[in-house]
Order: structure tokens, then C-alpha cells, then sequence
């Protein structure tokens, strides 16, 4: 694996899961691998489980880790070519990205769109830069469009968890009191469309999600209707793609232990961070059918085995 950017990068998502798990199983086998190697960790953004299951994998992989806070520790990068740089931003992203190559083996980012300029945003100019300039693997902590380790991640615990050989698995947006980026359901709508998964995503109307990353996936506003015998239920809101960046509060459509009645016995999945009794109520956060610490579990053994693909092809 040369980087990791999104599902794209990855020629065969089973063997990835199986490797994930593998590194469950047995976190130090490849101990070796990563000797006199540096992963570089750059966060624009904050973040709890992608920096500490990230630093972890790494460390499993024997690799040495560097950490830096970019919006708080650094200078101000410029990512627009052809400006004159005489505003706020003193070093432009060419000479940075330059700069970290060089003192790392594999460069890992995090950076969240504005939610303001859907254009530029979805260009995803950051993440790219890094990867045209660094002469490094990149890996995708998250950007603006996508989240490819909390995908994987969501995979191998759906994996882990069915007990049929087409499970019905939804996605349904939830109500929040701030704008999220479209990131966790672009990619896990990415990753979905390349499992043999019955996959629904319900939304409030003008929350769908665009198209590049649904791929013709049903998406519909009737979230009873699409939670009827769900086997997974995955629960996320993000602002809307077609008025970019609008909240929408529609408190009805928090999933509480009547919604989840609707469902095949399904099991209830999250990301996290959740806001309890705005998202989902505390009734179905805590039954022990949840998934979502699994999940965060997973984040782990999803980074290792990432980590470890890209190490291999050094």
C-alpha cells in the first residue's frame, strides 16, 4: 500500500480486515517491522481515538512516533499556489510537507473542512499537498470528504458481529447542535458499496449525501421504513452537502429503544464523541447490544493494520 487516503487505496478490504484482526489477536507479532522508522502525526484538528489508537498501532509496529498540534504549534501554512504571502500564513504547505518527509518515514494528517466553501473543501488541497510534496506514504486521519480508518474500523466490527451472510445495515443521520462535516458517512457510504451489505441511508430531505460518494446507494427520508430488520444501525449526523454546512435540529429523529424495536435485533453503532439524549438516548447507548466502544476499540487494530500494509511496501 502506497498511501491511504480512502477505500480506493485499498485492493482488497477482507484481507485488510484480516489483517486487523490478526494484530488483535497478537499486537507485538510485528514488532519488528517498524524498527528506525518515524511516523509523523499532524493534527489540525482535535482528536482523542485517531491520535491515541494511531501513536498505539504505531508503537506495536516498533515505530517511533512524532506528535505535533499544526493550528496551535506551527506556523500558519498557505495552501494556494501562485499568492503572495503577505497575510497571516507564513510558510506555504510545499516547504512544510517537504520539511516533514524528510524527518519521517510515513506522514499521517488531520485536517476538517470549513463547512463554508463546499468547492475548496472538497478539494481536499491539504491532504493532497502532503501527498505531491512529501515524497512519503500519507494516511488519512480524516479530512474534509472522508475517514478512512473509522471505516475500516466500522467494517471489522460489522464483520465480527453478523450472523447472516447479507446483513441489512443503515445508516441514519441524527440530530446535533452544530454543523459536522459530511466525513464519517461519505466514507463509510464508500466502504459499504464495496461489501455485499443491503445498505440504506435515511435522512431528513436535503441532508443526502452527494452522489460521488454514495454511488447510487438508497437514500431515503423515511427512517422508520429503512430501520425495519436492520441488523446494524449506524447512527451519525453531519450538515447538510446541498445548503453546505446547515444545521438541522429535527429532534425526532433521535434513535431511542423504540426506533431500535423497529430493527432485526440490531446492533447499535457510533464513532463517538455522541451527545447522549441529543443523538441517542441513554436507553440504547448503554444496552449491552452497542457497539460503538467495540468500534473505538477496532480504531486500533484498523490503524496497525494500515500502518503495517504501508511498512511492508517500504
Amino acid at each position: 500500500m502506497k498511501h491511504f487516503l480512502s477505500v480506493t487505496d485499498v485492493s482488497d478490504i477482507q484481507a485488510l480486515v484480516a489483517k486487523a484482526n490478526e494484530a488483535k489477536s497478537d499486537p507485538w507479532r510485528h514488532e519488528s517491522l517498524g524498527h528506525h522508522k518515524t511516523l509523523g502525526l499532524l493534527f489540525f484538528n482535535p482528536s482523542l481515538r485517531t491520535r491515541l489508537s494511531t501513536v498505539k498501532a504505531a508503537q506495536h509496529l516498533g515505530m517511533k512516533v512524532l506528535v505535533m498540534n499544526v493550528s496551535q504549534d506551527s506556523w500558519q501554512l498557505e495552501t494556494e499556489d501562485g499568492v503572495v504571502m503577505d497575510g497571516g500564513k507564513a510558510e506555504h504547505v510545499k516547504e512544510a510537507a517537504a520539511v516533514v518527509g524528510q524527518y519521517c518515514d510515513i506522514i499521517s494528517v488531520r485536517s476538517f473542512p470549513t463547512l463554508v466553501d463546499r468547492e475548496a473543501d472538497y478539494a481536499e488541497k491539504l491532504l493532497h499537498a502532503f501527498v505531491n510534496h512529501s515524497g512519503r506514504p500519507v494516511v488519512n486521519m480524516e479530512s474534509s470528504t472522508v475517514h478512512p480508518l473509522q471505516s475500516l474500523a466500522d467494517v471489522q466490527t460489522i464483520e465480527g458481529n453478523r450472523l447472516t451472510d447479507r446483513p441489512k445495515v443503515v445508516m441514519s443521520w441524527a440530530p446535533h447542535i452544530k454543523a459536522l462535516p459530511q466525513a464519517v458517512p461519505n466514507s463509510f457510504a464508500q466502504w459499504m458499496a464495496q461489501m455485499d451489505y443491503d445498505f440504506v441511508i435515511t435522512a431528513p430531505d436535503g441532508f443526502e449525501l452527494a452522489e460521488a460518494f454514495t454511488n447510487g446507494v438508497q437514500q431515503t427520508a423515511d427512517q422508520e421504513a429503512a430501520l425495519k430488520n436492520a441488523d446494524f444501525v449506524y447512527v451519525k449526523n453531519w450538515s447538510s452537502f446541498h445548503d453546505y454546512g446547515a444545521v438541522g435540529r429535527f429532534p425526532d429523529w433521535c434513535i431511542d429503544g423504540e426506533k431500535m424495536a423497529l430493527t432485526n435485533n440490531g446492533r447499535f453503532m457510533h464513532c463517538l464523541p455522541v451527545r447522549r439524549n441529543v443523538v441517542v438516548s441513554d436507553q440504547v447507548l448503554d444496552d449491552p447490544r452497542a457497539l460503538h466502544l467495540e468500534q473505538a476499540n477496532n480504531r486500533l487494530w484498523a490503524a496497525q493494520a494500515v500502518l503495517q500494509s504501508i511498512l511492508e511496501d517500504l
